[in-house]
C-alpha cells in the first residue's frame, strides 16, 4: 500500500466502533429513507402528513453524520488535500500526518466539550412533535467528539510507530 494511504490495524476495539458506526449509520439512512417516504405518502396520497416524521428525520440526519464523521476519521476517508504532503519527503510526510491527527484529535476535544455544553443546555427544552429532549438530537457531537479524538490519536500512534 502507499505510504499516504497506509491505514491503521484493522483489528481491535477502535476497527469494531468504526464498523458498528457504520454499520448504525447504513440502518439509520435506510430508516430515514423509509421516514422520509412514510411523509410524502402521508402527505400527497393521504392528505395527512404525520407530525414527527420531519423532526424525527431531522434528529436522525444529525446522528447519522456525526457518526459518519467519527468512522471517517478512523477509516481515513475524508477529504483531504494531499498534493503538499505527496511532494515532501517520506519524513516530513510523516510529520505532516502526524500533526494533522493531533489537529483533527483537538476538533474532536472541542466537540466534545462544546458539545456536552449544548446537551445539557438544551435537554431541559422538549422536542414537540417527539417528545423527547432537545439534548438528545445534541448529544451525537460529545460523542463522536470523543470517538474523533481516540481515532484520530490511534492513527497518530499508528503514523508515530511507523517511522
Amino acid at each position: 500500500m502507499a505510504d499516504g494511504q497506509r491505514g491503521i490495524e484493522q483489528r481491535g476495539i477502535g476497527h469494531r466502533a468504526a464498523g458498528w458506526l457504520l454499520a448504525a449509520a447504513a440502518a439509520g439512512l435506510v430508516a430515514m429513507t423509509a421516514i422520509i417516504g412514510w411523509q410524502v405518502f402521508g402527505r400527497f396520497v393521504l392528505s395527512s402528513s404525520p407530525t414527527w416524521a420531519e423532526q424525527l428525520a431531522l434528529v436522525m440526519m444529525i446522528w447519522l453524520v456525526f457518526l459518519g464523521a467519527a468512522a471517517g476519521v478512523y477509516e481515513g476517508f475524508h477529504i483531504r488535500i494531499t498534493m503538499l504532503e505527496q511532494a515532501m519527503p517520506l519524513p516530513a510526510r510523516r510529520r505532516v500526518r502526524l500533526l494533522a491527527n493531533i489537529l483533527v484529535a483537538l476538533a474532536g476535544l472541542a466537540m466534545a466539550i462544546w458539545g456536552t455544553e449544548l446537551v445539557l443546555r438544551t435537554w431541559s427544552h422538549a422536542i414537540p412533535s417527539l417528545g423527547i429532549p432537545r439534548g438528545a438530537a445534541y448529544a451525537p457531537l460529545p460523542v463522536s467528539g470523543a470517538l474523533i479524538i481516540l481515532f484520530a490519536l490511534q492513527r497518530a500512534a499508528s503514523d508515530w510507530r511507523a517511522r
